[in-house]
């Protein structure tokens, strides 16, 4: 690991303000700490988020489900409101990685990481979230750009995610047994302004599935979809899964996520 300076801001704008052009925001530091452990990445500085408390915590109004950045899988996962609200984001929250990423992961890490193959990207899409920064809102569609790159700007803070409640939806994924990763996730969402079906792990970002959308959106079953491929060109292929493999189970998660929220 390089030498770097750290600071824990106690509050957002100080945050904001401290960071510098090789400076990097460290949240629950599941990604972020191995890789500067690697030296695969060097930070002039480490701008702790941990000491914020205005970035933890989850709110509900019954129409839509508000979570800080710094709140944790865990509490996510085990929250009575998140449960009520939109049970399958606790149900995916409960399944990223183990017990002790659960415990020290965040989700605004996740989603400023944009992991491909991380479960909460295919969620925020799925449901038409928000992305809250210190400066600005930002819906999911636009927030997910490419592999590991977001809409954020250098000085960008996420504070929080807004949810709006589904009538039904349900996650599935198929998981790399070693790291719990999704080989393929899709969540599934029965929205009041449609179906919503986004993919992860299957591509160098998550993306919508069109076609299964149409389908479901004249008749939400299982049997919509089942003939409904998914193109494999472009799709990720490693030592893993090949394209074609991840292709294949697109469609086979999506019928399963159908099943559950149905």
């Amino acid at each position: 690991m390089y030498s770097f300076d750290y600071e824990r801001p106690s509050g957002v704008n100080d945050a904001a303000a401290s960071l510098g052009e090789d400076d990097k925001v460290l949240a629950g530091g599941q990604t972020l700490l191995p890789t500067l452990k690697l030296r695969l990445a060097q930070a002039g500085k480490l701008v702790d988020l941990s000491g914020i408390d205005e970035l933890k915590g989850i709110s509900s109004n019954g129409s839509e489900l508000s979570i800080g950045a710094m709140t944790r899988h865990v509490d996510v996962a085990d929250s009575a409101e998140v449960r009520s609200a939109i049970p399958a984001l606790a149900d995916l929250a409960s399944h990223i990685g183990d017990a002790q990423v659960r415990n020290r992961g965040t989700i605004g890490g996740s989603v400023a990481n944009n992991d491909p193959a991380a479960d909460y990207p295919s969620a925020l899409v799925a449901l038409g979230a928000t992305v809250h920064t210190n400066k600005r809102s930002i819906s999911a569609e636009d927030f997910f750009v490419d592999l590991f790159e977001t809409a954020l700007e250098e000085d960008e803070i996420i504070t929080k995610i807004s949810f709006p409640v589904p009538e039904s939806a349900a996650y599935a994924k198929f998981p790399n047994p070693a790291s719990r990763y999704a080989l393929v996730g899709v969540f599934v969402a029965k929205t009041s302004g449609g179906v919503r079906v986004a993919v992860t792990g299957a591509g160098p970002c998550v993306f919508r599935q069109s076609d299964m959308e149409a389908a479901l959106s004249s008749d939400f079953s299982s049997s919509a979809i089942s003939g409904i491929s998914t193109d494999a060109s472009g799709l990720n292929s490693d030592i893993h899964a090949s394209a074609e493999y991840r292709a294949n189970l697109v469609s086979v998660m999506a019928g399963r996520a159908v099943d559950a929220a149905s």
